[in-house]
């Protein structure tokens, strides 16, 4: 067996094995946490046979999940989560880089911060992040709540601190009269981080057609759209990205097959990956396996933002990450599926 066939097995087995678990795990709503139900199994846990005699690792996100109407404390996690003044120059907020009318993300290969500062990895969609069983392309955060510090504290995002958005909250008498109600006026880090993290929370993209198709509409995809996933199945993509996030709930290295970045070139400190995080040489060059909801509407792609298009990235994965040069024909059946996972938020269809 090749040196690059035996690492291929090595990286996909839990790959597999997650796959295997991830159709059985149950994780209830809590009222009084902030983050939300992770429904990945009951009664909106469907899983069909009917593509092809396939099972299907992927599950739809529950629509009950974004019925409830809003809490007061994630209506104030919105206005927060809006607010550029809490950065240092009064110009940066969450949503300069999440873009909720777009898909969550903000479309460029790197965002852009306080002062002009320019940021080491691509920007990912905020949409179902919740779902995610880390935070950060190399999973420094363990959920939401230890997130959202991130991005307020980074030099070269918000470049501000939780002093500084204590202090601007403080200023704001309307803020003053929402915390009064939503947390007995207690202004802090605790407050401020739950209100967002509750709104986050919020930020489900349900009623995709590969949702619907899930929940039990066979009009819901076409035929190209079946065969899209008989290949991405077939081939394996289905090793890495399944469950209700297909993806997101594991680890993995770029480039299991070839070395990517050799390829690339011009390597940075973000290229490491997991690696930064833990110092462990097994986890250079790994990462959070992303999400492929609305990856139709989120490019560019990978940490790097290095491909432009959907057509780049199907083909650097099967490349890199399958060993296998996929066809014309493959790449347009499989983004044919991939666009099917495009979901909706607030009743209207994300777009690019």
């Amino acid at each position: 067996m090749s040196k690059d066939r035996l690492r291929f097995y090595l990286y996909a087995t839990p790959a597999l094995l997650a796959a295997a678990l991830v159709v059985a795990l149950i994780v209830p709503h809590d009222e009084n946490t902030a983050q939300p139900a992770r429904d990945f199994g009951g009664a909106n846990a469907v899983v069909r046979n009917d593509l092809h005699g396939q099972n299907m690792a992927i599950l739809p996100i529950p629509v009950a999940e974004v019925s409830r109407p809003l809490s007061g404390q994630a209506q104030l996690g919105e206005k927060i989560f809006h607010d550029p003044n809490l950065s240092a120059d009064r110009q940066v907020s969450c949503a300069s880089c999440h873009i909720l009318a777009h898909g969550g993300d903000d479309g460029f290969k790197l965002s852009t911060g306080v002062g002009g500062a320019i940021g080491d990895v691509n920007a990912p969609t905020v949409f179902n992040s919740v779902y995610g069983f880390r935070q950060f392309w190399d999973g420094r955060a363990a959920d939401l709540n230890e997130q959202v510090s991130g991005p307020l504290t980074n030099p070269v995002e918000m470049a501000s601190s939780w002093d500084i958005a204590v202090l601007r909250i403080k200023e704001n008498a309307a803020y003053v009269a929402d915390f009064a109600r939503e947390y007995k006026g207690e202004i802090s880090a605790r407050t401020i981080s739950d209100a967002l993290v509750r709104f986050e929370s919020t930020l489900l993209t349900p009623n995709a057609p590969f949702d619907r198709h899930l929940n039990g509409d066979d009009s819901a995809i076409n035929e190209d759209i079946r065969e899209g996933y008989r290949r991405f199945t077939e081939y394996g993509c289905i090793s890495c990205h399944q469950g209700i996030n297909v993806g997101g709930n594991f680890f993995q290295k770029f480039g299991v097959v070839g070395d990517y970045f050799a390829d690339r070139g011009n390597s940075t400190k973000a290229d490491l990956g997991r690696f930064n995080v833990t110092g462990d040489e097994a986890d250079r060059n790994v990462f959070k396996v992303p999400t492929l909801r609305n990856i139709a509407v989120t490019a560019p792609y990978f940490h790097d933002g290095s491909a432009e298009t959907l057509d780049a990235a199907v083909t650097i994965m099967g490349r890199y990450q399958l060993g296998r040069d996929l066809s014309a024909e493959d790449r347009r059946y499989i983004i044919a599926f991939l666009e099917s996972l495009t979901g909706e938020y607030r009743g209207e269809r994300l777009q690019p």
